[in-house]
C-alpha cells in the first residue's frame, strides 16, 4: 500500500490539529468545502442538486462523522493534490468570491484534530480513496491505496451518489454529466480532547453558525442522527432571523476610498424586536455578517464591537473588494481564520467606513438602552454580594450590638404583621410527623415579587430514611402553579430521623425542618383555628427578618446624583442604574458586567458604613451630629473595607 507522510513539516500539523479539536469546526470546514465544489460547477453553468448530507453517530467516548455531497468528485490525482498543506485549492484562494476556505488546511485539520478518517470520491466513473491517520510514532500520514478503480454500485449506494443520467438534472452548458460524481468524508472521533455534543446541541450549533448562515440559504444541508445501523429521518439545517425593524437598507449602497481607488459595499442593519441575541462566539446572532460574494469572512461590529448600543443589532455588509485583495495576496483574513485581519490597511479602511455608516444607529440605540429601570448581575456576582451582606449583618449584631426589630426580610418566619409577604416560605417551618405515614410539604412563592424566568434552586439535606418526591434540583418560577405553590410528598421510615429542605431564588431563601417521630402531629404552625375576623391565629405568611441588609437591587432612582442608597423600609441597598459611573457598566440588556465588581465593592462599603454609622451614633448623645456621623463612617470604612473588597474580589 502507498503510505506517505503528509507533505509539510509535521510540527505544523501537530500544532494546528490540536487547535482544531472541535466537531462543530470540523463540520463547518467540510460543509463549506462541499459548497465550494457546487459553486465551481455552477460557474461552469452546470445545474446542481445542492444536497449536503451530514451524519453524526455519538458514542460514550467517541463518535463518527460523515459529510457527503453530489458535486464534482475528485480523481485520485486530485485527492493527492488537496493533501498538500496550505495549497490554493478553493475559489477564495484564487480571488473568486465564493466559499470560506483560503489556507488549504481545513480538511487535514478536521481529520487529524478529531482522530483519523478517510475520503472516498467518485469522479467520471472512477472510485478513489485516501485514508488519513497517524503512525505509532505520531507521524501524520496518508494511504492512497496505490490506485483508483472502476466505481461499483455499492460505492454509489454508500456515498449517496446516483449514476450518470439518474435524477432530474441533465447536462450543463459544457456538456459535462451533472450526475454520477460526489465525495464522502468520514472522520472517527477518538481524541480525548474533543467534546462530544448531543445531536440536538449539534443541530442548533450548526444552524446558528455564522460561517454556515449564507450556505444554508442556497444549499440543502441535512443532518442525520445515526445509532449503529439505524438512522433517524434527516433534519434540514435552517437559520431564521429574529423579528426585527429595518434601520439601514436593505443593501444600501455605500463606498470608501483606499489607495486612491473607490470600493463599494452594501449595508443592511436591523434591530431585533422582542428577542435576546447571542453576542459572542461562532453562534452569535448579533453583529454584521461580512460577505464577499458568497464567502462569509467574519461577523462583528468593527469599532463598536462589544459596546453598548449593539446588543439588539444585526445585519450584513458585503464588499467584493475583500476577495479581490485576497487574490492579490493581501492578508485580509487572520492566520487563525477567526475573521478579518484588522491590521491589514485595506481591512482597516473598510472597517472605518462601515463603523461610520452604522454610528448614528448605534448612538440612537445607546440613548434608548442607557436608561434602564432595573439591572441584574451574574449568579457569581450575586453570590459575592450576598456574602458581603451576610458578613455585615453579623458584624452589626456581634461587633456593634445593632439589633433591629422584625421587618421585611428574606424568609424568616414570625407572626408579626410587617405588611410585606415573604417571597419564599413553607406552609410551616417545622414538620413533626409520624413514621411510616406520607405527608405533604408545601412551598409558597409570592409570584408578585419574582419574575417567571427566575430560578428556584432546591437543596435536600435529608437522610436515606426520608424519601422526598419529586426531588427537582432547580426549576423556573414559570413552572409553578398559578397560586405559587409547590408540594412534595415526604415519607419517613425511621423514628428520630430529621432533615432540612432549603429553597433559594436569587437573594431569597426559605428553609423547613422535617422530624420523624413515633407519634407526630398532623398539622403545622399557622393551621390553627381561625379568628372571628377570618384571619388565622399565628399567621406565618409575613417576612420577619431581623437583618439590617436583606438584599440589594440595581434600580433606577430617577436621578443621576446618588450612586447608591439604603432603603430603611425595604432594608435593601439600592444601586442607582441612572448614575453615570454605574450606567457605563450596564449593557443594553440590563446586565451588570462582572469586570466592575470593584465599583460594587466601593458602593456597598459606602452605603453599609454610612447606615451602620447612623444607627450606631443615634444610640448616643451625639445623635444628629454630622461630625460624629462622618467619624463613625470613616471608622467603619477602615474596619470593614478590606473584608468587603476581598469578598468581592473572590478571595
Amino acid at each position: 500500500m502507498g503510505i506517505h507522510a503528509l507533505p509539510v513539516d509535521q510540527r505544523i500539523i501537530d500544532i494546528d490539529s490540536r487547535r482544531f479539536a472541535s466537531i462543530e469546526k470540523a463540520l463547518v470546514e467540510l460543509i463549506t468545502n462541499s459548497d465550494d465544489s457546487y459553486a465551481r460547477l455552477e460557474q461552469r453553468g452546470i445545474p446542481v442538486s445542492g444536497l449536503i448530507t451530514v451524519s453524526y453517530e455519538r458514542h460514550l467516548t467517541g463518535a463518527v462523522l460523515t459529510v457527503a455531497d453530489q458535486s464534482e468528485g475528485m480523481s485520485l490525482d486530485r485527492l493527492r493534490s488537496v493533501l498538500s498543506y496550505g495549497g490554493a485549492h478553493s475559489l477564495l484562494s484564487h480571488g473568486q468570491a465564493a466559499g470560506r476556505g483560503y489556507f488549504g488546511r481545513g480538511l487535514k485539520q478536521a481529520v487529524y484534530g478529531l482522530g483519523h478518517g478517510w475520503v472516498e470520491s467518485i469522479h467520471h466513473g472512477r472510485f478513489a480513496r485516501v485514508d488519513l491517520f497517524r503512525t505509532e510514532e505520531g507521524a501524520y500520514v496518508f494511504d492512497d491505496w496505490d490506485a483508483d478503480r472502476e466505481v461499483k454500485d455499492r460505492d454509489r449506494t454508500r456515498l449517496g451518489v446516483p449514476a450518470d443520467g439518474e435524477g432530474d438534472i441533465g447536462e450543463g452548458s459544457t456538456g459535462e454529466p451533472t450526475r454520477g460524481n460526489g465525495t464522502l468524508v468520514t472522520i472517527v472521533v477518538e481524541s480525548p480532547d474533543v467534546v462530544l455534543p448531543y445531536f440536538r446541541t449539534l443541530l442548533a450549533a450548526l444552524g446558528h453558525n455564522v460561517y454556515l448562515r449564507d450556505v444554508l440559504r442556497r444549499r440543502r444541508v441535512e443532518l442525520v442522527n445515526r445509532h449503529g445501523t439505524h438512522a433517524t429521518a434527516p433534519l434540514r439545517l435552517t437559520y431564521e432571523e429574529p423579528a426585527s425593524d429595518l434601520l439601514v437598507g436593505p443593501e444600501d449602497l455605500r463606498s470608501f476610498t483606499y489607495a486612491g481607488t473607490t470600493y463599494v459595499y452594501t449595508l443592511t442593519l436591523r434591530r431585533a424586536v422582542a428577542s435576546e441575541l447571542i453576542l459572542k462566539g461562532d453562534e452569535r446572532t448579533n453583529g454584521l455578517l461580512v460577505l464577499s460574494g458568497t464567502a462569509v469572512l467574519d461577523c462583528q461590529f468593527f469599532r463598536f464591537e462589544n459596546q453598548l448600543g449593539t446588543e439588539y443589532l444585526f445585519g450584513t455588509v458585503s464588499c467584493p473588494g475583500l476577495a479581490m485583495m485576497l487574490a492579490q495576496g493581501h492578508p485580509v483574513i487572520s492566520d487563525e481564520r477567526e475573521g478579518l485581519n484588522p491590521k491589514e490597511p485595506f481591512v482597516a479602511a473598510f472597517a472605518a467606513a462601515v463603523s461610520d455608516a452604522i454610528a448614528p444607529s448605534v448612538q440612537s440605540e445607546r440613548l434608548r438602552l442607557s436608561h434602564v429601570d432595573h439591572a441584574s448581575t451574574t449568579r457569581r456576582t450575586a453570590g459575592l454580594i450576598e456574602e458581603v451582606l451576610s458578613t455585615m449583618n453579623r458584624a452589626a449584631v456581634d461587633d456593634l450590638g445593632i439589633v433591629l426589630p422584625p421587618g421585611p426580610g428574606s424568609g424568616t418566619y414570625g407572626p408579626f404583621p410587617t405588611g410585606r409577604p415573604a417571597v419564599l416560605r413553607f406552609s410551616t417551618p417545622f414538620y413533626y410527623r409520624t413514621v411510616g405515614h406520607p405527608f405533604h410539604v408545601t412551598l409558597v412563592v409570592d409570584r408578585d415579587q419574582v419574575l417567571d424566568q427566575d430560578l428556584l434552586e432546591f437543596t435536600y439535606d435529608v437522610p436515606a430514611t426520608i424519601e422526598v418526591t419529586p426531588a427537582p434540583t432547580a426549576m423556573p418560577v414559570a413552572d409553578l402553579l398559578p397560586d405559587g405553590h409547590f408540594t412534595w410528598t415526604v415519607l419517613g421510615e425511621e423514628i428520630g430521623a430529621d432533615g432540612r429542605l432549603t429553597v433559594t431564588c436569587g437573594p431569597w431563601r426559605a428553609t423547613c425542618e422535617v422530624v420523624i417521630a413515633e407519634r407526630g402531629s398532623g398539622h403545622g404552625l399557622g393551621r390553627g383555628p381561625s379568628r372571628t375576623d377570618g384571619s388565622r391565629r399565628g399567621s406565618w405568611d409575613q417576612d420577619n427578618s431581623t437583618d439590617m441588609f436583606i438584599g440589594y437591587e440595581l434600580r433606577n432612582l430617577t436621578n443621576d446624583i446618588d450612586r447608591a442608597v439604603y432603603s430603611p423600609e425595604e432594608r435593601l441597598v439600592l444601586i442607582n442604574t441612572e448614575a453615570p459611573t454605574v450606567r457605563m457598566y450596564i449593557d443594553g440588556r440590563g446586565h451588570f458586567r462582572d469586570g466592575a465588581r470593584l465599583l460594587l465593592a466601593e458602593l456597598l462599603l459606602d452605603v453599609i458604613a454610612g447606615e451602620l454609622a447612623r444607627r450606631y451614633v443615634d444610640r448616643t448623645q451625639q445623635k444628629g451630629s454630622a461630625r460624629a456621623y462622618n467619624q463613625a463612617k470613616h471608622t467603619f470604612v477602615r474596619r470593614y473595607g478590606l473584608d468587603i473588597h476581598r469578598i468581592m474580589g473572590g478571595e
